[in-house]
């Protein structure tokens, strides 16, 4: 919480950078008392049209009074919010709550040259998610009719607006609880202005190298002669105060002395002299800056903070930041041609993206895919990653005609949860391929706000194949990925064909194409290339257009031994045409050549022949292991993308508004984040509200109570302890079913206190008897990082002893929800097994539905556990349910935008 000298406290999240609509940045925090006179400034700087339109009336000044009651603010039944860059402030949005204590009236005033920038609609999500903290649940507002921009900022926020015309005035109410539409609404502005945003940086109008140097090796004497010889389209500018000229160029001492706008700085100083720099950027009206600098996140403590204060430097003052540690950035198309990089020459053109958040790693990443002649369309360095990300390439990317799959390397990730939401976009249109290092785990980049994951191993490998995402392990493995789908069609289904020369290599190579999951049509080993060029080519082209035409046939695997007389650039031009003829993929590897970085590694095809925008290119391996790799995670992310139509799970009968009021009052004495584990009656009221009913039981202390406590259950029923190790263990006594009379229930109960004896004496209940079924567990979490995590697996042995969980991140579509109850490695017992009938799959379906609804849609539910929820031909029963709750943290990706610090 941030104290204030007014009269009370906000929570430290509710201060945010944020992106507006054209793509600047600026910052939003609550009104403080200290800002009276910039108040006043604002004010007196409006118009009197925008003065009238928010005071109904003109006032050339605010009073005393009135600047008292607009800053000193109590941050809970009257909270304003101000939208600053460079401490100036642009906009102001306040509500205060009315008699009704669920109603706030909420107002807004925006300064006449910053409007059109998107600053209401930001300020309306963060004042609503403040006022929802504060239990508020309605908004309203009395607007002037002629006011149509602040009309369209409550009928376009995604709202359902009442309105109606009074005395003059139209006057408007509605829920701000987030609705399906409100969050579409605001995904769609976010996406909008961050794209903007990196469009502004990689497709500047004009760029300074500030530290620009006359000496050649050093890293401003690159940067500036790259930009230069890559044939930067716009005007470049040369700052160093101690030269005259340049790379044959006027040199300027500072950037202020620049007679044009500068649009992205590319700075190669000390990072002493950093803060300094940003500053005149900030002066002169610089859009982005590149940060070559070292000494930031790589220098301990100290450099951390130098890297927190330059973002917040930056970003305060409408700016983003590239790096630091950058190595730069790339934009080949020809309406921009910049190499603001250390790349020694402009790549070639083409459809990749990349994404680095190393520069040692971006080093690697252009020197693998320039060995490969795959063509680029951008490429950004983040360095350190201290503000840019690979979720902001992901928002320009998706928009870029240039781009047609994408390539990330990534150490950390700022924001799984938004990262997932984007990641599943784009992948239905454009292949996302990432390389993660399983030894980096899930973490955040250095220098953000700390917190600790809880979610369960596996969690964020499963978060990214739910999104499409093909996920490698190396940079070789990214490049080996992208040369099939930067250049060859997906594969329409998993059944290949294989061609080679060699019967031995060719059964090689199906056996590793079975083991990666693809099936083998047919295998071709009659392929003779020692017939010379005249006879073995057309006999290729031949027999592999046949097998191409082939409707059982979805791609192509050709493996290759060297031959007398035929080139890897002649055969790899029969293997493209065939490709392109059919529409297909055909990936070759060819065994035993030489120089593989030359002839093989690459993407070599038509082009050696002449004909590449006539045939395309065919992918090439030295390594035949490494093309059907890479062919069969092509395969799982076109199946992925058939199936996956971007629609998540709605199950009838989700009550969210009464477990909200519930979960409410339960934790309205609660302090901070503590856990409070809710009774069994609680639990099962709160989840019925979502459709999951829990199988009812009683306590007891005496043989007669739990007599009493049948009856009214009904007959027959179970006998537990209700210690919690012992609760589900039917082999040590824990457990005793079908019990079907008084007589029966009393013995049992002697009998197992006496079985339980060493155990101490824990306490009974009796239940219903459930069905018998195969017993499963159901878990989620709310944690740190991700955010919501589900859990499913068959309980025992499976779950306690080998780990065997299937993990999914809410929200979940119905393909989602069927490979969820289907990954673990037991779930084959579900479907019958050993003679045993196959359970009702649906209803676990709809369980796991229900639950990821709940989960997604109630941070403060801190973690569900069904605990058995036994399976079985007709249904399934939850015979335990463990609920705890806590005060909700800010959840990651929320209801407000927000660039993460």
């Amino acid at each position: 919480m941030v104290d204030q000298p007014g009269d009370g406290v906000y929570p430290e999240y509710w201060e945010a950078d944020v992106v507006l609509r054209d793509g600047g940045t600026a910052h939003l925090r609550p009104i403080h008392p200290s800002d009276s006179d910039a108040v006043q400034a604002f004010h007196t700087g409006q118009s009197q049209t925008s003065i009238y339109m928010r005071f109904f009336a003109f006032k050339a000044r605010l009073s005393s009074k009135e600047l008292k009651r607009f800053t000193e603010v109590d941050y809970k039944d009257r909270v304003a919010l101000v939208i600053t860059i460079g401490g100036e402030i642009l906009g102001i949005g306040r509500y205060d709550r009315l008699a009704d204590p669920e109603e706030a009236e909420v107002a807004f005033n925006i300064a006449d040259a910053h409007q059109g920038r998107g600053i209401g609609s930001i300020l309306l999500e963060h004042l609503a998610a403040a006022a929802r903290e504060n239990g508020i649940r309605k908004f309203s507002a009395e607007v002037l009719p002629e006011n149509r921009k602040m009309l369209m900022v409550f009928s376009d926020a995604g709202y359902d607006v009442k309105r109606h015309f009074d005395d003059g005035v139209v006057s408007l109410e509605f829920n701000i609880d987030p609705t399906e539409k409100s969050r579409a609404v605001m995904e769609a502005r976010e996406h909008r202005a961050e794209a903007r945003s990196i469009q502004e940086l990689l497709a500047p109008s004009s760029v300074a190298v500030i530290g620009a140097s006359r000496k050649w090796g050093t890293v401003g004497y690159q940067l500036l002669e790259h930009i230069i010889e890559g044939g930067f389209t716009g005007p470049v500018y040369a700052i160093n105060p101690e030269a005259l000229e340049l790379a044959g160029m006027l040199s300027f001492a500072r950037l202020a002395e620049v007679p044009d706008p500068v649009r992205l700085a590319v700075i190669a100083v000390p990072y002493e002299e950093v803060p300094k720099v940003v500053a005149e950027c900030a002066a002169v009206g610089v859009k982005g800056v590149v940060v070559a600098t070292a000494g930031y996140a790589d220098d301990g403590e100290r450099g951390l903070a130098r890297q927190r204060e330059l973002v917040r430097q930056a970003r305060s003052n409408g700016m983003r930041v590239i790096g630091p540690a950058s190595l730069g950035i790339v934009n080949t198309n020809p309406a921009v041609s910049l190499n603001a990089s250390m790349a020694p020459s402009l790549p070639r053109r083409g459809g990749l993206g990349l994404f680095s958040q190393s520069a040692a790693i971006g080093v690697s990443l252009y020197a693998a895919s320039s060995r490969r002649r795959l063509g680029l369309s951008t490429f950004l360095s983040a360095g350190n990653r201290a503000d840019v990300s690979g979720n902001d390439m992901m928002q320009f990317w998706e928009d870029d005609a240039d781009t047609t799959a994408v390539g990330l390397y990534l150490e950390s990730i700022g924001n799984p949860r938004k990262f997932s939401r984007l990641a599943r976009r784009l992948a239905r249109t454009k292949p996302v391929i990432v390389a993660k290092s399983d030894a980096m785990g899930l973490q955040l980049p250095p220098g953000h706000a700390v917190r600790t994951t809880q979610a369960p191993p596996g969690a964020l490998d499963a978060m990214m194949r739910q999104s499409g995402v093909i996920r490698v392990e190396t940079i070789e493995q990214l490049m080996d990925v992208a040369q099939i789908v930067s250049g060859q069609p997906l594969p329409t289904g998993a059944d290949i064909a294989v061609f080679s020369n060699s019967r031995a290599l060719g059964k090689v190579v199906a056996d590793s194409a079975a083991a990666n999951g693809l099936g083998v049509e047919r295998i071709v080993t009659d392929v003779d290339l020692d017939a010379g060029m005249s006879l073995a080519l057309p006999a290729l082209r031949e027999s592999l257009a046949r097998t191409l035409a082939s409707d059982s046939v979805h791609a192509v695997v050709v493996a290759l031994l060297p031959a007398r007389g035929l080139t890897v650039e002649k055969i790899a031009g029969v293997l493209a045409e065939c490709s392109a003829a059919a529409g297909k993929p055909v990936v070759a590897a060819f065994t035993g050549i030489l120089d593989p970085s030359i002839y093989v590694e690459g993407m070599v095809g038509a082009e050696a022949v002449g004909a590449e925008s006539a045939n395309g290119s065919v992918p090439c391996y030295s390594n035949p292991g490494a093309a059907v790799a890479a062919l069969a995670a092509v395969v799982r992310y076109a199946e992925w993308v058939d199936r996956d139509k971007g629609l998540f799970v709605e199950p009838e009968g989700c009550d969210q508004e009464s477990v909200r009021d519930e979960l409410e009052e339960l934790l309205h004495d609660v302090p901070g984040e503590q856990l409070v584990q809710l009774d069994a009656a609680t639990s099962a009221k709160l989840l019925a509200h979502y459709g999951i009913h829990v199988v009812p039981s009683e306590g007891f202390d005496t043989p007669d109570e739990a007599v009493a406590a049948a009856d009214r259950l009904g007959w027959p029923v179970v006998l537990k302890t209700m210690d919690p190790a012992l609760r589900h263990r039917l082999d040590l006594g824990g457990v005793r079913l079908d019990i079907q009379d008084a007589d029966s229930l009393r013995r049992n109960i002697i009998q197992m206190h006496r079985a339980l004896r060493p155990y101490g004496s824990p306490s009974m209940e009796v239940q219903t008897m459930a069905p018998v079924g195969q017993a499963c567990t159901f878990r989620a979490i709310e944690d740190p990082l991700l955010g919501p995590v589900v859990s499913f697996g068959l309980a025992g042995d499976a779950v306690n002893l080998l780990e065997d969980w299937s993990h999914r991140v809410p929200p979940l579509s119905g393909a989602d929800v069927h490979d969820f109850i289907r990954a673990p490695r037991a779930a084959r017992k579900l479907f019958g097994y050993q003679g045993l009938p196959a359970v009702d799959v649906a209803a676990l379906e709809d369980l796991a539905a229900r639950l990821t609804r709940l989960k997604d849609n109630h941070p403060e539910i801190a973690l569900v556990e069904f605990n058995p929820v036994l399976a079985g031909p007709g249904g399934a029963s939850i015979l335990s349910a463990d609920v705890r709750i806590a005060n909700a943290a800010q959840r990651t990706d929320s209801a407000r935008r927000a660039m993460r610090s």
